[in-house]
């Protein structure tokens, strides 16, 4: 599978989105990953629709757009047309599964599916042949800068086993090390957000990422 690293803008310096945007594009990222978060689904609140319709204004890298909203049915029109690329959305929401899929995917959208650290993996199994990626969140979702939760791992290798092809996304806590453990367990897509944007290089981390993944 190839290895793609998806910088979360949720650790970037908000004060200059444009510029944080074009380190991550000039240093070879893959997607965008941005994290809106609506103050019930999960306790913290992030950016939202206008935000994410004025990125894309200057950015041609793909969003992957990760929804950590109770309700995201509702919404899926609004972030296609803001220019999600990708939307996974939480199988532990309100929203109907498999409606919230087809509607992502008849706007045009690739669909993912998202599981927090305690919630089986098998959870994702029924929606699997609609699904483009699944989220495996490495930390609880919500806030940025925790640790890598290791015990995550072995519902990646569950997953890569049922299904060899689908993209596994982990977020939470990735660096240069728990990358290669990520990568063991047969993820292929990385969200970094502290590790990219408190670097003094981000070019060099991102591809320090993509090396270390493949270890």
């Amino acid at each position: 599978m190839e290895v793609k690293i998806s910088p979360s803008m949720l650790a970037s310096d908000f004060a200059n989105l444009q510029s944080e945007l074009d380190k991550c594009k000039n240093g070879g990222a893959d997607l965008i990953h941005l994290d809106v978060m609506d103050g019930h689904f999960v306790p913290n609140i992030s950016m939202g629709i206008p935000v994410i319709a004025a990125l894309k204004k200057v950015c041609s890298v793909p969003f992957d757009v990760h929804l950590m909203i109770s309700d995201p049915y509702r919404y899926v029109d609004e972030f296609v047309k803001a220019g999600a690329d990708i939307i996974s959305f939480h199988v532990e929401c309100d929203s109907d599964i498999e409606k919230t899929i087809d509607s992502i995917i008849n706007a045009g959208c690739k669909a993912a599916l998202a599981v927090k650290p305690n919630t089986p993996i098998e959870s994702v199994y029924p929606y699997l042949d609609k699904l483009s990626m699944v989220l495996v969140m490495t930390v609880e979702p919500g806030f940025g800068g925790q640790s890598f939760m290791e015990s995550t791992m072995p519902k990646i290798t569950a997953l890569r086993k049922k299904c060899p092809d689908i993209d596994i996304q982990v977020d939470g806590g990735i660096n240069a090390d728990t990358v290669k453990i990520a990568g063991r367990a047969g993820a292929n897509v990385f969200v970094a957000g502290s590790a990219v944007f408190n670097s003094t290089d981000p070019a060099k981390t991102i591809c320090t990422l993509k090396e270390n993944a493949k270890l």
